[in-house]
């Protein structure tokens, strides 16, 4: 068994997972859990080639974290500080002001779940602030390597659980009680709604950033430098993966709600509550735990995640930019943004109570609009004279990633255009 596990290169791959994993925990949440299975409550199948479309246009632009870090030695943030240092300061901005609400969002819905749950008569505010504290202490005791192995089990604990879930929803008759509105790309609220649909799925491109920092954490642990090929692979069973469960919720929310005239509450703990009570009065009670495991896990990943993610890019990106103040460089470190990330997530949450919407929609909105700037310049780093012609991508990836950027710059366009002058 042995030999053949080195036969296969079977020992390399599972010595390299993570970067891919992370990925997938960070990109599976609420545009999988929420957007996804809204989409197909709301209009069945009619938006599962956007949700197809949307992932494979961005395919190039989220596998160049990987390939950059095994080229370089360097993460993206230290590419963004090479092509101008003024790139990395708007980045830096941006990451700031997206940060609070994105994780407030993602820590209140996944407390909502966690309540609902475990029968908890907690507020949604109470359990994300024991939420935060716990995710903060996490990984400032643990870090990367706990999260690394905590990963592994939860991404094939959804996998499993959503593969069950569909396959149940499969055999129930149907159940079409009200007449259905198709989706109309001029209607408002659809728009808006393929827009958030869109700018989240399967992420922001802000994730290839990300990915590098994973990769190089777990490149650095490793003894042997690791090939592009293996590489690569992690990564795209990772990212497939994700495209995989999202038409999964998908067509759990076709195959359960669609049709059903029941209204599905924007608020997210609300949402989640819905979500699984609907699941297990169509398919059945004896669902419940198989539908409980796929919502939290797919939240607590997300949540986790991330809580590690905007402290590691802002730690970083302030020692390139401050890195002639050595008491700037030396004390915003990753524990010194996590502190600020976890208060200000807090304070956030307890001043809003448990109104999201307005958070989530800047942040979409803001991930939307800087989508096909962030691909052009990941493209361009990619393409640039520090990575040696063997790690750049193949001819038809280029042609691939210019698809891309015209599709991702036409739309954002369209977006600005509707949202200012209609």
């Amino acid at each position: 068994m042995e030999n053949m596990a080195e036969k296969f290169g079977l020992k390399r791959y599972l010595a390299l997972m993570g970067p891919g994993l992370l990925y997938a925990g960070a990109a599976i949440g609420v545009s999988h859990l929420v957007q996804s299975t809204r989409a197909g409550a709301d209009f069945g199948y009619e938006l599962m080639w956007v949700l197809l479309a949307a992932n494979l246009l961005k395919f190039p632009f989220f596998e160049i974290g990987s390939r950059y870090v095994l080229a370089t030695g360097k993460t993206l943030v230290d590419a963004y500080y090479d092509a101008g240092k003024w790139i990395l300061a708007l980045f830096f901005i941006v990451s700031v002001l997206s940060m609070f609400p994105v994780q407030a969002a993602l820590t209140m819905v996944t407390a909502g779940l966690l309540n609902y749950v475990f029968h908890s008569d907690m507020s949604a505010a109470s359990m994300s602030t024991i939420l935060v504290v716990f995710t903060m202490f996490f990984f400032i005791a643990g870090r990367f390597q706990l999260l690394d192995k905590m990963m592994k089990i939860i991404i094939l604990l959804l996998t499993l659980s959503t593969i069950i879930a569909v396959v149940s929803a499969l055999g129930i008759p149907d159940h079409t009680t009200t007449e259905t509105t198709p989706f109309d790309l001029f209607n408002k609220k659809h728009l808006l709604f393929l827009i958030a649909f869109i700018g989240w799925m399967p992420a922001p491109i802000d994730i290839v950033v990300w990915t590098s920092l994973w990769s190089q954490s777990k490149f650095q642990d490793m003894k042997e430098k690791p090939d592009l090929r293996s590489v690569l692979i992690e990564f795209r069973i990772g990212f497939f993966g994700t495209m995989f469960i999202a038409a999964a919720f998908l067509a759990l929310g076709a195959l359960v709600m669609h049709g059903t005239g029941q209204q599905l509450s924007p608020n997210g703990a609300l949402f989640a509550g819905q979500l699984i009570g609907m699941y297990t009065s169509t398919i059945g009670s004896w669902a419940y735990p198989v539908i409980a495991i796929a919502a939290v896990s797919t939240m607590l990943s997300t949540t986790i995640t991330v809580t590690d993610v905007y402290p590691r890019t802002l730690s970083k990106s302030v020692k390139l930019l401050f890195a002639n103040n050595h008491f700037i460089s030396k004390n915003l470190n990753y524990a010194f943004w996590i502190v600020v990330l976890s208060a200000g997530v807090v304070t956030l949450i307890w001043v809003s109570g448990t109104t999201m919407r307005l958070m989530v929609d800047f942040a979409t909105s803001l991930s939307f609009i800087t989508a096909p700037v962030l691909a052009y310049l990941n493209y361009r780093v990619i393409m640039s004279d520090a990575v040696a012609d063997a790690f750049k991508p193949a001819p038809y990836l280029r042609i691939w990633s210019w698809i891309g950027i015209i599709f991702l710059s036409a739309f954002t366009l369209f977006y600005l255009y509707w949202l200012l002058f209609i």
